[in-house]
């Protein structure tokens, strides 16, 4: 089964989580469902990548609401041979001068047409390790400072060995965030300059041809985001594997070349910083492409790291996986090939308003049966629907739309309204799990006036019925911190409009009363809903046409540009094709 990959070098794609299905719990949020978009349209294009992950056999976790509306996270293991096949290759990392053998298995993405990506998914939970070292590769995003960096130890040098094993030869390699950053580590205790070629006193590492190898996409605009670890954890993991110069300046003996060799500790922390090691200073340090995943995040991410060429690639979502079932049975009757290339959806005005309306009612209503089986609430399929889920954290600010009860209510007296809401915290996020308990408060002081409904374990599925069930998608990030957002644009080929804050993709995508509506504040939100989306919603002056005009706009504009193929066709042509 893996011979098939093997004929043609392929692009190595690390990342931390991947969301390949949605029974396969290797994502906590959109870092991995870019990734699974990235992986399905490289199948789709027939682009030849390979994926490079962590089994992440306990996933993330399941979410539960109790009555009081706190988050209660329970396990949520999966067993990877039901899906995955386990390949005949395994890898020694040496943790603390012990090895941890590290083992894969394939799972392939198969294209709707045809074409198929492989994921190679790195497994420590062998016989031959003990206890500990097993549950390395267990829980996704799980356990203290030390447990992340072996994880990441097993990321960074077990993939780039991995790879080698299994006999894949790679083009180039391209960090999806900085976790995978000891990947350049790895390749430069590879690449190494003849001795005789090294004067002393200088580094045997050919660091140009490692940064010819390597890519790098980042995607956090907040300083927490990017992954430190102190040099004491550090040399205490790397153990033998770590060496400084002696006091000639001298480096010790070793084969040139030797890819298990030892890392040398004065060139690691001047890759990565002197104080601590920073995965993302180390990434933008051996890679010679470096992107954000924005204009404006481009920006950001320029003033955070100063001195670095930082390109933008705006994110996308696949057309197919992001569109209903009755979206793509419209787009295949009037707009044939838009599967393949999602721009013909500029052509959206050939398609009747009215196939378009019944289409996103039948969407809608998927949506109201599902809130009913998850809650008990029974939505209107004729009240104006604001959608709103992502990750339940401080700066996306899920509140902001609650911050005047009063306003809203009388806003909701003269056109209705109703809210479904979705989105898990991390389990170490206090803030984040307050946030959720908060928003059910809110809901119950509601009720009556608005209905509010919180679906619980926000997942692929649930994301789909959200995103084409929704009237209005709301997007509230404090900026500059989003560093792109994808869930509008899943909102958009499915003919849902965005009211957001201007930041992340949307400074891009927002074509003001044609594609959807900017806000600023809690004090334009309701402007704009009260005097603008409501009414142009329930056709006050125009009989209805005003909103599948919107409708269009929000397919034809964004979901003809905002999406992976147009990305991963970006990423091949400036990144990959050197």
């Amino acid at each position: 089964m893996l011979d098939e990959f093997l004929n043609v070098p392929r692009v190595a794609y690390f990342s931390m989580e991947i969301a390949l299905r949605n029974e396969i719990p290797t994502y906590a949020g959109g870092l991995g469902v870019l990734a699974g978009d990235t992986l399905r349209s490289a199948a789709e294009l027939r682009l030849p990548l390979v994926g490079v992950s962590l089994v992440s056999r306990a996933g993330y976790f399941r979410q539960e609401i109790d009555s009081e509306g706190r988050q209660i996270e329970k396990a949520d293991t999966w067993d990877p041979s039901r899906w995955a096949q386990p390949l005949d290759a395994k890898v020694a990392v040496r943790m603390e001068d012990r090895p941890v053998w590290v083992g894969v298995w394939l799972y392939v993405v198969e294209s709707h047409m045809g074409g198929r990506a492989p994921v190679l998914l790195l497994d420590t939970d062998l016989p031959e390790n003990r206890t500990d070292d097993r549950e390395i590769s267990h829980y996704l995003y799980g356990g203290d400072e030390a447990y992340r960096l072996k994880q990441e130890m097993v990321l960074g040098f077990g993939g780039v060995r991995i790879l080698r094993a299994l006999d894949f030869e790679i083009s180039a390699y391209h960090m999806n965030e900085g976790h995978s950053a000891l990947l350049g580590v790895e390749l430069l205790r590879r690449y190494m300059y003849p001795s005789d070629d090294v004067r002393p006193g200088e580094l045997p590492y050919d660091l140009p041809r490692v940064r010819d190898l390597c890519r790098f996409t980042t995607h956090t605009p907040v300083e927490a985001g990017h992954d430190r670890f102190s040099y004491d954890l550090v040399k205490r993991l790397f153990a033998s594997s770590v060496y400084g110069y002696d006091d000639r300046g001298a480096p010790p003996p070793g084969r040139p070349g030797a890819e298990h060799g030892p890392i040398d500790f004065a060139l690691l922390s001047s890759l990565a910083g002197e104080r601590e090691l920073n995965m993302t200073q180390l990434a933008l340090n051996v890679s010679d492409f470096v992107n954000g995943v924005a204009k404006r995040h481009a920006e950001v991410s320029s003033n955070m790291y100063p001195g670095y060429h930082m390109r933008a690639i705006t994110n996308g979502v696949h057309p197919y996986m992001w569109s209903a079932d009755v979206f793509r049975e419209l787009y295949t009757r009037y707009v044939p090939g838009w599967c393949h290339e999602p721009e013909l959806l500029v052509r959206v005005e050939e398609i009747p308003d009215g196939a378009i309306l019944d289409a996103h009612a039948r969407a809608k209503q998927a949506l109201i049966d599902r809130v009913r089986a998850l809650t008990s609430i029974t939505l209107d399929a004729k009240v104006a629907t604001v959608g709103f889920a992502r990750r339940m954290t401080a700066y996306k600010r899920p509140e902001l739309l609650f911050s005047d009860l009063a306003r809203l209510k009388a806003i909701a007296r003269a056109r209705p309204l109703q809210i479904v809401l979705a989105g898990k915290a991390h389990p170490r996020d206090e803030e984040g799990k307050r946030l959720i308990a908060r928003l059910h408060g809110l809901a119950r002081e509601l009720a009556g006036a608005v209905s509010v409904a919180f679906l619980p374990d926000y997942d692929l599925e649930l994301a789909l019925l959200l995103v084409a069930g929704a009237d209005i998608w709301l997007n509230t990030p404090q900026p500059p911190l989003e560093a792109s957002g994808t869930s509008g644009m899943k909102a958009a080929f499915n003919g849902v409009p965005s009211l957001s804050v201007l930041d992340g993709w949307w400074v891009e995508g927002c074509i003001e009363g044609v594609t959807g509506w900017a806000i600023q504040d809690a004090g334009s939100l309701y402007e704009k809903l009260e005097h603008l989306v409501l009414p142009l919603y329930y056709g006050a002056s125009d009989g209805g046409s005003g909103w599948v005009r919107v409708m269009k706009g929000a397919i034809g504009r964004n979901a003809a540009y905002f999406n992976s193929h147009r990305m991963m066709r970006r990423y091949a042509t400036e990144a990959y094709l050197r």
